[in-house]
């Protein structure tokens, strides 16, 4: 056998400390686990695991990640489904994971009870947390509006499916706390009783002048390859459509580049963050762990009409024209025939590049750049955490 690359090597590495603190929490528990005991159990040093993660809270993180995101697949169900239907499905396969009242021993289902409590204790994960819940809740909600029967008038579902994961998210936090307190079946009822809910729920566009007007450009589109993973393949990247670059406390804006864009346009969300050791573990978990429910309740005709890329590496924002990114990023590129044919950034950046109205002359945004003067840049807001810069190639 050949000897390893430096690149092959460090994956090797970065494998055997990930296998390694999956079993050290899994036996002792977040709080108890050590970063030396996590070396010893990979057989490599402490200074090789810090290498790979900044962190104990980073290499949890990751841990729950991968195994969200290696959960195995279901057989798709078949179209026809209720919305009823689906969120039962939905809820079945969300308390399926939840840990059981007879788990006497710490396990793979009480690997996560930890994870909240974690996310409370420092700011920088509460605000991407609340938004990855913002944006699971979106994505559930588009699922919920392509499973309506033809004539029903539209409605926006995403206050229905905000409920539905609240309902959820707090029975998996008092299975945890309160063994055998939560009745599964019960929990999957409310959950099919919420699909008649009536909220009142209707979408509200932004307006000009306090979003900013698309900018015509004419460049080329060479993007990375990718993974999208709501459907656990290859983004379409080359498709027309709107790309969407977001930091991880503007993922709610994606809803303006899916409501906004023409019919039979492709909306890919790319997620970035200045923190990606830690940050991007967080919204994988969070993204695959829907996902992962959703594949097994939805038919794929119902999925959500968009791609979700995450971006650790920043290379996908380069390659749309944001070198810098930060979690405040908000910035979003039309793509037409292989070419970029405009741009927008800042907030309001993903319906001015998804409005079919397309992009306006540079002086007419002239008016909005003085309405916006002196605002904060979301590409490099120091309030939104480090920024940082694609790496060169």
């Amino acid at each position: 056998m050949g000897r390893l690359t430096r690149a092959e090597t460090q994956e090797r590495n970065r494998a055997r400390v990930l296998a390694a603190a999956q079993e050290e929490f899994t036996e002792r528990g977040f709080r108890d686990a050590k970063i030396d005991a996590i070396a010893e159990r990979a057989e490599l040093t402490r200074g090789a695991v810090y290498s790979n993660f900044p962190g104990k809270r980073a290499l949890y993180f990751a841990v729950l990640a991968d195994l969200a995101e290696r959960a195995p697949r279901s057989p798709h169900p078949e179209p026809g489904r209720t919305a009823r239907e689906a969120l039962g499905a939905f809820a079945r396969a969300w308390v399926a994971g939840l840990p059981l009242a007879t788990d006497e021993r710490p396990g793979p289902a009480r690997l996560g009870s930890d994870l909240m409590s974690e996310i409370l204790v420092d700011g920088r994960t509460r605000l991407p947390f609340a938004q990855l819940m913002r944006f699971d809740a979106i994505l559930l909600g588009l699922a919920l509006e392509r499973l309506r029967p033809p004539g029903t008038p539209a409605g926006r579902l995403v206050r229905v499916a905000e409920s539905v994961l609240t309902t959820l998210h707090g029975a998996g936090q008092l299975a945890a706390a309160a063994p055998g307190f939560v009745e599964p079946f019960n929990v999957i009822g409310v959950c099919e009783q919420l699909a008649d809910l009536d909220l009142g729920d209707a979408w509200q566009p932004p307006h000009l002048p306090y979003v900013p007007l698309a900018r015509p450009a004419d460049e080329p589109w060479s993007p990375p390859p990718a993974a999208d993973v709501i459907r656990g393949g290859p983004a379409r990247l080359a498709d027309d459509g709107v790309v969407a670059v977001l930091g991880l406390h503007r993922l709610e804006a994606v809803e303006e580049a899916v409501r906004a864009a023409p019919a039979g346009a492709t909306v890919t969300a790319v997620l970035v963050t200045g923190d990606p050791a830690e940050l991007t573990p967080l919204a994988r978990l969070a993204v695959a762990g829907l996902c992962a429910c959703l594949r097994q309740a939805f038919p794929p005709t119902a999925w959500p009409p968009l791609q979700v890329v995450h971006d650790g590496s920043g290379a996908l924002a380069a390659a749309a024209g944001v070198p810098a990114v930060s979690d405040g990023t908000e910035a979003a590129v039309r793509v037409e025939a292989g070419r970029i044919v405009a741009r927008a950034d800042g907030r309001g950046a993903c319906h001015a590049a998804a409005s079919a109205g397309g992009a306006v002359p540079a002086e007419e945004t002239r008016k909005t750049d003085i309405l916006r003067k002196g605002g904060p840049d979301l590409v490099t807001d120091a309030a939104d955490g480090p920024v940082r810069r694609a790496p060169r190639t």
